[in-house]
């Protein structure tokens, strides 16, 4: 058994009478269409739509007075689907630029109606868009600031090549300088918002990501340094090591 075809409502805004009458006529021969309303001024069209009512489909001509068709849907915050009428097709360009589902050149006959109205179910049958997936989570910055000497600076987390315990103190180590803060390795562990920050030795955390070589049970930095991968850190680390 096939589905019912659904009832579309409509409303038309045309200013010429002859033209408003027609479509009346053709929408009362259509089964998938029934009239709402019926306006001759794009101005009350506008303050019809503002007003909160709502149709499937809208039957608008483009000239008239005071608000053409075309300004009347650039306006329009949600318009329903459009059908343009109009004697004149110089708008054609600008009317599938507002993405509107036909064009119909008056004089338009039945059956040039109906494609449209056709065209007009198949448009209304297409399934809204799933809702977007949740904007991923930016990464965190490269940055943290730290407590040095009294002063908070800033540290680039990039050039970081390790970090070193010292009693109630940490050694950050970069390619360019050591940076002395108080505080200690586990306070700091917990900080670092960046997983290729790993814990190699109960007073080493080292960046994954400068790593040159790895010998004799140490992973060697720029600069030749060689920081001690403990035996009790070793299987973790080597495992986030083959995922790199």
């Amino acid at each position: 058994m096939s589905a019912p075809v659904p009832v579309l409502t409509c409303a038309i805004i045309d200013d010429e009478e002859i033209n408003r009458l027609t479509l009346e006529h053709y929408i009362s021969l259509t089964d998938s269409l029934q009239l709402v309303t019926s306006m001759d001024d794009a101005l009350q069209g506008l303050n019809y739509f503002r007003a909160g009512n709502k149709v499937d489909v809208l039957f608008l001509d483009v000239q008239m007075p005071q608000l053409n068709g075309l300004d009347l849907l650039r306006v329009l915050p949600d318009p329903p689907i459009v059908i343009l009428t109009t004697a004149h097709e110089d708008f054609a360009v600008d009317a599938f630029d507002l993405r509107v589902t036909d064009y119909l050149v008056k004089p338009f006959d039945y059956a040039r109606f109906s494609r449209a109205v056709q065209r007009a179910l198949q448009q209304h049958a297409v399934p809204a868009p799933a809702p977007a997936a949740p904007a991923p989570v930016a990464p965190p910055d490269n940055d943290l600031f730290v407590k040095v000497n009294n002063k908070m600076v800033r540290i680039n987390f990039d050039e970081v090549l390790y970090i070193e315990a010292l009693s109630d103190y940490v050694i950050i180590v970069t390619d360019r300088q050591k940076y002395i803060v108080y505080t200690t390795m586990k306070a700091l562990d917990a900080r670092l918002p960046f997983d290729h920050f790993v814990r190699v030795h109960r007073s080493y955390i080292l960046n994954m990501r400068r790593i040159e070589a790895i010998e004799d049970g140490a992973a060697v930095v720029p600069g030749g340094q060689h920081v001690p991968i403990g035996k009790s850190y070793q299987e973790a680390f080597f495992r986030k090591l083959n995922r790199i």
